[in-house]
């Protein structure tokens, strides 16, 4: 068996590649998603974000790159929640995985914020600790409860920046943390090609990811055939 890779560290001017999986979608399976990866590496990917624990623990048996795992729920009102109970943190650990995705949202749950739960984290466990936000002073707040990157992963997809989303990146987000001088800032959300995560990555990002245009071949093959139906 591999050793888990000691590196915490994510490369600056990176390409992190999300291979997440739901549904009936066929590669919705550690051995599936392990494949994306194991490809995204010889790509050259400098990085892999990860859900759940057993598709992680493959692909930190298969990779001898960084891979940051999280676990997703749902708050009650059904939107996206990030990796925000202790136990959740606690087997990722105990898999291996040395970077942990956190929610750094406002929202609470178990009675703490992202940022009170981030600080609760970093006291208890040596692992970086990315923090996926939707706006400014979450990212700012997650920065001081000591998060060690900053991801935008969850703007447009919270309550709060819902109305405000669309289909392209939040490129002023970007450009205000960086602005803000908010360090090693992770550009996630809705990049689909190398003008945009370059774009990201010139505004000042410190990495970008990309998931479903590259591991999701089921909905880029339905985009364009709905395009050509037209």
């Amino acid at each position: 068996m591999k050793n888990f890779i000691e590196n915490n560290e994510i490369p600056r001017n990176t390409l992190i590649i999300s291979c997440q999986a739901e549904g009936d979608d066929p590669f919705n399976s550690p051995y599936g998603v392990s494949l994306f990866a194991k490809a995204a590496e010889m790509g050259g990917a400098g990085a892999i974000r990860s859900e759940g624990i057993a598709k992680t623990s493959m692909i930190l048996k298969k990779v001898n790159i960084p891979v940051i795992g999280l676990i997703k729920t749902k708050f009650p009102d059904k939107s996206v929640c990030i990796t925000r109970n202790i136990s959740e943190v606690e087997s990722l650990v105990q898999i291996g995985c040395k970077i942990i995705s956190i929610d750094g949202t406002f929202r609470k749950k178990n009675h703490l914020s992202g940022p009170d739960f981030i600080s609760f984290i970093k006291e208890r466990f040596e692992c970086s600790v990315i923090a996926d936000i939707a706006t400014y002073q979450e990212a700012l707040e997650s920065h001081f409860a000591g998060a060690d990157y900053i991801a935008t992963t969850l703007s447009g997809y919270t309550p709060d920046t819902r109305k405000n989303a669309n289909q392209k990146p939040d490129f002023e987000l970007v450009k205000t943390l960086v602005l803000n001088k908010i360090p090693r800032i992770i550009a996630e959300g809705r990049i689909k090609n190398y003008e945009q995560g370059k774009k990201m990555i010139l505004s000042g990002a410190w990495a970008i990811v990309i998931g479903t245009a590259i591991t999701r071949p089921r909905l880029v093959i339905q985009n364009i055939v709905q395009k050509l139906n037209k």
